[in-house]
């Protein structure tokens, strides 16, 4: 099945920055584009909602307009377009399982105070298990592509996921960049903070987490010889110590637990973090 590249516009700057991020993705993949634009035309009794006309003529010529841009700068690429009548984040959520991953814009945050919850972002990665990536219009500031920038996955060695894994690979094989894998680890609640923490023992730490993250990583490196792969390893919060590398990063890879519920309904505080602060664009890849 040739999946799309699926992605949500709503005449943001956060939807228009998703939809190019989209274009570019599809282009890289060699997977059509699918642009859609959610709202509820009609009331829960299936009567036409106040307005329902107006809003249905600008969402066409949202997608209309978006349909020529990304045209025009992607010739070649295969784009179709859709506009849905239902709630934004259940119907998304709904067109996951005919797509390759959805793609979103995210306001986000600009510091580690605070979330902003019940986005329609974090309704769609909790209701579905494809690929969902969150992308803020900051990553097109420096003009730099994101496809020429490195991919950063975060890894817990304790528990590796194929998943998360074969995703990060494959793009970076597709986009021929880097893949840095990052491990971060907390001190140990033994060891103190401050003076009592020195740098010998911080060393020690560190290279045996990154020896296990060597390990963990091997067979990956075997099944993708082409991609250059920067293992590091780190202590401190996990959250803080991805957004510190990924600021540079051009996809970051992060990772989501099903747990029971039959799409997952949680979100770990890591990825939550990452998702709101991460100036790049990031993706979450759910696994059990």
């Amino acid at each position: 099945m040739n999946r799309s590249i699926t992605v949500g516009l709503d005449g943001s700057a956060e939807s228009v920055a998703a939809a190019r991020w989209a274009a570019q993705e599809a282009g890289v993949r060699g997977r059509p584009l699918l642009l859609v634009h959610c709202e509820e035309w009609s009331s829960p009794a299936g009567l036409p909602a106040s307005g329902s006309d107006v809003r249905e003529r600008w969402a066409q010529a949202l997608l209309l307009e978006a349909f020529d841009v990304l045209h025009e700068a992607h010739p070649r690429l295969e784009i179709g377009w859709r506009s849905v009548d239902g709630p934004p984040a259940a119907s998304l959520a709904g067109m996951a399982p005919g797509a390759e991953m959805l793609v979103l814009g995210s306001r986000g945050l600009g510091t580690l105070s605070g979330y902003v919850l019940g986005s329609v972002g974090l309704a769609v990665i909790r209701a579905t298990e494809r690929p969902v990536v969150l992308v803020r219009r900051t990553h097109e500031s420096s003009g730099v592509s994101c496809a020429d920038r490195p991919v950063l996955v975060a890894v817990d060695v304790d528990r590796p996921c194929d998943a998360l894994f074969a995703f990060a690979f494959e793009e970076a094989a597709s986009r021929g960049c880097p893949l840095i894998a990052l491990h971060s680890r907390p001190a140990p609640l033994s060891m103190g903070s401050g003076a009592g923490f020195g740098p010998e023992v911080t060393a020690e730490i560190s290279s045996r987490a990154r020896a296990g993250l060597q390990d963990v990583l091997k067979p990956w490196r075997d099944r993708f010889p082409a991609v250059a792969v920067e293992a590091r390893a780190a202590i401190g919060r996990a959250a803080v110590q991805i957004l510190e590398a990924g600021a540079g990063a051009g996809l970051i890879v992060v990772g989501r637990r099903v747990r029971g519920a039959p799409a997952g309904a949680r979100i770990g505080p890591v990825t939550h973090a990452v998702v709101h602060h991460a100036p790049a664009p990031v993706v979450v890849i759910a696994h059990p």
